[in-house]
């Protein structure tokens, strides 16, 4: 059987819009962000601010998103943030400005020597590390409260009453369902281990030894989704998917407001391509301090 993500209806604003309204606003920021490729902070803050409100407005649990949003965290802030704050990698080539003034210099030496180099890291560095941050948690926080406000019944649904074939539609309800039936998986499979007398926490050696120990883990989970992967197959083979158009339980309608958030997507995405192809703004900016 598939799993859901933690789903509970709430009387919030959010989930009294379609679900295709959330999808598209989301499409339509990150696509305002990435296919005129805006940095500037003066138009990324604001869309950060956006975000960041229809998140809160969401109202999810703290338990229930802590893992995810700490992990995302983690992701943007040392892998994204630190590469473009000490190396300014991932962006526009005037990140790497010789003539920009030197915050500080990031000493890398190389064990058991006394060989090295110094990183130095430059304003025009540090603020691009911001930029990248912050656009890059705008479209996170769009995504994240997706599968926790909305109910898993009308991914299909949605996705079908977007333009997508049958076979498009329920590959991507199949998608949202993978990662929680994974998790669940994972977690039977470590209770019944340790009901055996498996101890993770006492798992010895190095890399190698340490996944050679995982094999009773590994092993019964790789299973598990395989068999479950040929179940659904035999079930949808059973119900002769593919072979008719398919029908669909759920009917989805807009509402004014569903409209209202459409607009205001499709503003946000219009009016950053005009400011960067029009008129020459939303480069990489940095204030004059």
């Amino acid at each position: 059987m598939l799993a859901t993500w933690k789903y509970r209806p709430r009387n919030t604003f959010i989930q009294s819009l379609d679900p295709r309204t959330r999808l598209i606003f989301m499409l339509c920021v990150i696509f305002a962000l990435t296919i005129p490729e805006i940095w500037d902070y003066r138009i990324v803050f604001p869309l950060f601010i956006i975000s960041l409100t229809l998140f809160l407005m969401a109202r999810i649990e703290w338990k229930d998103i802590r893992r995810p949003l700490l992990f995302i965290f983690i992701l943007v802030f040392f892998i994204v943030g630190l590469n473009g704050f000490v190396f300014g990698r991932g962006g526009p080539s005037v990140v790497l400005d010789p003539n920009s003034p030197i915050l500080f210099t990031v000493p890398f030496l190389i064990p058991g020597t006394d060989w090295g180099w110094s990183v130095p890291v430059t304003i025009s560095k540090a603020w691009f590390s911001i930029s990248q941050i912050v656009r890059m948690l705008s479209m996170a926080l769009l995504a994240i409260p997706i599968p926790y406000t909305m109910d898993p019944n009308i991914y299909g649904t949605a996705f079908k009453r977007m333009g997508a074939s049958d076979k498009v539609s329920f590959t991507m309800d199949l998608a949202f369902r993978f990662l929680p039936t994974f998790t669940r998986d994972l977690a039977t499979t470590i209770d019944a281990q340790r009901a055996r007398g498996y101890e993770m926490e006492k798992l010895k050696g190095g890399i190698a030894a340490k996944i050679r120990r995982l094999a009773p883990l590994i092993i019964p989970v790789t299973m598990q989704s395989t068999v479950t992967g040929e179940e659904v197959i035999d079930a949808m083979d059973l119900r002769a998917f593919g072979t008719a158009p398919r029908t669909w339980l759920k009917d989805l309608n807009y509402a004014p407001r569903d409209y209202v958030i459409l607009g205001l997507g499709v503003a946000i995405f219009i009016a950053c391509c005009v400011l960067k192809w029009g008129y020459g703004i939303g480069g990489f900016f940095v204030p004059e301090f």
